[in-house]
């Protein structure tokens, strides 16, 4: 693998949950949380930017349902709009959280099921 190919994590790589539980901060987080702050100080300004959230956390879990039956990240998309509901709502933050957990357990269990076939079939694991 070179260089400028991403690295991908395996459900079985060191550190594949080693961001669960990791602190987020940063530049971004505190300018992000400063214009939050201004936002709640005006409530009709709170109240749009709360509904204009909703609509487009809505819209892109919607969307990610539709597209699960088909070949793609419809999942992940779903998982993207519950994030976005999930940083005004508590409910969908929960939701979001049992939804990444899951696709973890998923994953492992797909990663577990391949090398239980490739031992099967005598073929050395990637």
């Amino acid at each position: 693998m070179s260089n400028s190919e991403p690295r991908i994590l395996h459900p079985d790589d060191a550190g594949y949950s080693a961001g669960d539980g990791a602190q987020k901060t940063g530049p971004v987080r505190a300018t992000a949380s400063r214009a939050r702050e201004a936002i709640r100080r005006r409530p009709g300004v709170d109240r749009a930017y709360r509904t204009g959230v909703k609509v487009i956390g809505g819209t892109t879990v919607g969307l990610g349902i539709v597209l699960m039956p088909l070949p793609g990240p419809g999942t992940l998309i779903a998982l993207g709009g519950l994030a976005i509901l999930g940083t005004e709502s508590e409910k969908a933050k929960q939701l979001n959280h049992q939804g990444v957990a899951l696709a973890k357990r998923a994953a492992a269990a797909a990663a577990a099921a391949k090398a239980r076939r490739d031992a099967r079939k005598g073929t050395p694991q990637a």
